[in-house]
């Protein structure tokens, strides 16, 4: 029997939130956007904030790729305790939120916003999202979520064009 790596199951399962016996796929991305409100305290400007959210999605993306490929051989395809790809899929929303003050009505708005659509995106997925699964391994794991976070992260730039929430 293949033993599982402690490194695999950490980063996979989200920090081991994909193990919650309720909604696992939620509660990684809720440990997601609580990470990234924390980092939007500590990050000093819009422009950066987003590139830190966008790149630790890029990082965690290519780091989990293999992870997922040796879990799935014993956990089986797609397991619901990997839940790395919906903190991917979070963080893709929540980088074009924009940053004000903790305090402000607008940054719980839009980061509320972005945990919802993207869920919504996640589970419901319309527009190719279900295609993605199709691709096999940790790429098609990772992409359905990637692609659930675009079509999230489009309706709030949408909301912010059109001045929605300010």
């Amino acid at each position: 029997m293949n033993e599982l790596k402690f490194y695999d199951k950490f980063l996979a399962t989200g920090f081991f939130s994909g193990y919650s016996p309720f909604a696992p796929g939620t509660m990684g991305a809720l440990v997601a956007t609580v990470i990234w409100i924390i980092a939007s305290i500590y990050v000093p400007d819009q422009t950066a904030l987003q590139a830190l959210t966008l790149g630790v999605a890029m990082v965690f993306t290519l780091m989990s790729i293999e992870p997922i490929n040796r879990l799935e051989k014993v956990w089986g395809e797609d397991p619901s305790k990997v839940v790395v790809d919906e903190m991917v899929g979070v963080w893709i929303c929540l980088a074009v939120c924009p940053q004000t003050t903790l305090f402000s009505t607008t940054y719980w708005l839009y980061t509320a916003m972005a945990f919802a659509l993207f869920r919504l995106f996640d589970i419901w997925k319309p527009f190719g999202i279900r295609k993605m699964e199709s691709i096999k391994g940790g790429w098609g794991v990772m992409m359905d979520d990637i692609l659930a976070g675009v079509y999230g992260s489009m309706v709030i730039m949408l909301c912010r064009l059109l001045g929605l929430g300010l």
